[in-house]
């Protein structure tokens, strides 16, 4: 069949974690969207496969929650390090995720099977977006002059529709591997479109609002853009292993970090199904800044210098299920979009080392960030001028990125220092430091995005502006993601985390911390809280459609101080527990901050830091970043603040 031009909303170029959360986020939101991959079949094994704590709570926010169950969890890290005879030694235990920063812990499964989860999940909400493959764009244009036209699909795409022949690399090795994605490889889009170029049947022309490129570090997107990436490139070579080991080596079950005095570094990443990842330091394949020979980097040579570092301890293996080898290089585009009509995210946008964990968790995040407002644009919700904001927030994150593991890369690539007295060397306590210190950033729990017209993080003083009172939460921080603590659902008693009351469904919430409501002087107050937002001048009447749901653009969450059993749900006003003629009355919008017949007290009023009395109104965005924290009956900077920004209906 003959591919006909076509208009849609939404192209996503790449069909990796950056593309498919994006469409996964566009798809709940029911925005026209097609994702286009040159590969004609999806990653098997292989490639990234860590998931911080970040990435865990975002896939559970959709529902995702396979990967936490199928994935192997690391709760220790090992430091090893050669004694004053040369020898390794375990030198230091500790936790590999910091308690209490999330409810999840840092887990690995490869990337195939995540990509399945997001593919599984797509059919689940309607089979409405597709990975179409293996097609491969062969010219991109703009229509300026339409740009500021929101109706426009002013962004023209070539697709070029490949044969799985033409799409399938060469893996040059009876092994599969990744090679061919590495950057030890040239990019081969060129010869894909000269392949299938002038070939009927082959060629389409699409019409898009948004594209983003998602299409990994040699990007296409961004080279027609004009965008190039700016940063290091070492000569320092790795090596990649999933194997089945065998060996005498006792911490092959928990992830570890070896230095050897003299072989160089090795990191035990242990996966699912009694597979264990190696990233081996390769001294033999640096070509003194030349080019280094694919054919030269092989599973056995691999292994040999693996053995090498481990040593005394044995390492062979029987079963090899992939393997890699790449270049360190750490850079950044000079631009994450053109016209806010072309998007770039995840590796066409940042490379850094795969040994932090952060590959596939910030290109989700990237994608994470850029979905819902996309989403809100496109459905006419929300202004364009909100698009702006994924550079200003995602760019500063890649380059706290890159300045981490630059640090972390140099001091796990140097060779040990002998004595205090050895400068060359490294530090291996200052390298354990930076370990530690970085857990919060590893994480993806240090994110902060600073002011713009998302988040406001103080009183804007002015008539007028946002009111924002970050003192009525002071251990609450604007700007970054709601933590989860227990809390207990009014009607049932149910004791449930904070964060699974925050699904990404394209909403934003305002969380009211109403305070001790048994008390009437508050009550009064949050009364007249619920007067508001039932009335027609409210902002919840001036952005939800008609023959919507109330709650369907801004939902209202009660978290109340009181004791749970001094409370009538039924007694309170109906704003926080509407009524659906069909559904009956909503039971799952009012919430105790009180102790749990079975799992103990959230405290969340404590951890947050606000006044179980004075309470507070925290406005938290369909990402579940906290934009602003205003006082409960301070109405107007709620007004204020969503009336810059979205469009009333």
């Amino acid at each position: 069949m003959t591919p006909t031009d076509s208009e849609v909303d939404v192209l996503i170029v790449g069909a990796g974690p950056a593309g498919l959360m994006l469409a996964t986020w566009l798809s709940q939101l029911q925005i026209s969207t097609r994702i286009v991959d040159k590969r004609s079949t999806k990653i098997m094994a292989g490639q990234a496969d860590g998931f911080q704590c970040r990435t865990l709570e975002i896939l559970d926010s959709f529902g995702i929650d396979r990967v936490w169950k199928e994935s192997n969890h690391m709760l220790e890290v090992c430091f090893w390090n050669p004694d004053e005879n040369g020898v390794i030694r375990r030198t230091a235990r500790a936790p590999d995720t910091p308690k209490g920063l999330s409810r999840f812990t840092e887990s690995v499964l490869h990337q195939g099977r995540m990509e399945r989860f997001f593919l599984d999940h797509l059919k689940e909400t309607g089979d409405r977006i597709r990975v179409e493959r293996p097609v491969v764009p062969s010219l991109l244009q703009v229509d300026e002059s339409e740009i500021k036209n929101p109706s426009a699909y002013p962004v023209t795409l070539k697709l070029q529709h490949l044969t799985d022949e033409q799409a399938t690399p060469n893996q040059g090795n009876n092994v599969p591997n990744g090679l061919f994605r590495s950057n030890l490889t040239a990019d081969d889009t060129d010869d894909l479109i000269r392949k299938s170029s002038g070939k009927e049947g082959t060629e389409e022309t699409i019409r898009a609002k948004y594209v983003v490129g998602c299409d990994g570090a040699h990007s296409w997107t961004r080279k027609q853009l004009g965008f190039k990436m700016e940063g290091e490139h070492t000569e320092i070579i790795w090596g990649v292993l999933d194997v089945v080991p065998i060996t005498d080596f006792p911490d092959i079950r928990v992830r570890c970090l070896i230095h050897s005095a003299s072989a160089g570094s090795l990191m035990v990443i242990p996966r699912e199904k009694r597979v264990v990842r190696l990233y081996i330091q390769l001294k033999e394949v640096g070509f003194g800044g030349g080019a280094v020979d694919r054919s030269k980097v092989t599973p056995e040579q691999i292994l040999k210098a693996a053995q090498k570092i481990i040593a005394p301890y044995k390492l062979e293996y029987e079963q090899c299920d992939w393997f890699t080898a790449y270049q360190i290089a750490q850079r950044v585009s000079d631009g994450f979009e053109k016209f806010d009509r072309i998007f770039l995210a995840g590796d066409a946008v940042h490379t850094h080392s795969p040994k932090a964990g952060q590959g596939q968790n910030v290109s989700i995040q990237d994608a994470y960030n850029l979905g819902w407002k996309i989403g809100m644009v496109a459905r006419g919700q929300a202004s364009p001028e909100i698009l702006k904001t994924y550079t200003t927030e995602r760019q500063q994150i890649a380059k706290d990125l890159i300045a981490f593991d630059q640090k972390f890369s140099k001091l796990f690539s140097g060779r040990p220092a002998k004595d205090v007295s050895d400068e060359t060397g490294i530090s291996l306590e200052e390298f354990r430091n930076v370990f530690h210190q970085g857990a919060v950033f590893a994480a993806g729990l240090s994110v902060d995005y600073g002011p713009n017209i998302l988040v406001v993080k103080e009183d804007e003083g002015k008539e007028g502006t946002v009111r924002c009172r970050p003192d009525l939460a002071d251990k609450l921080k604007i700007g970054m993601r709601l933590p989860s603590h227990k809390i207990l659902n009014q009607s049932d008693a149910l004791a449930i985390e904070l964060q699974r009351l925050l699904p990404s469904d394209g909403r934003f919430r305002l969380v009211v911390f109403a305070g001790d409501i048994s008390k009437p002087e508050i009550y009064s107050r949050y009364e007249k809280l619920g007067d508001y937002l039932a009335s027609k001048d409210s902002l919840i009447s001036s952005y939800t459609p008609q023959n919507s749901p109330r709650d369907s653009v801004i939902e209202v969450l009660t978290v109340h101080s009181a004791k749970r059993t001094d409370i009538e749900l039924q007694s309170l006003p109906e704003a926080f527990r509407p009524l659906d003629k069909s559904k009956g009355w909503d039971y799952w919008k009012v919430y105790a901050d009180d102790e749990s017949y079975h799992e103990g007290h959230g405290k969340v009023y404590e951890n947050f830091g606000i006044d179980r009395d004075e309470g507070c109104i925290v406005v938290v965005r369909p990402d579940g970043y906290v934009a602003a924290t205003v006082s409960v009956d301070d109405t107007q900077s709620l007004e204020t603040y969503f009336g810059r920004f979205m469009i009333r209906l």
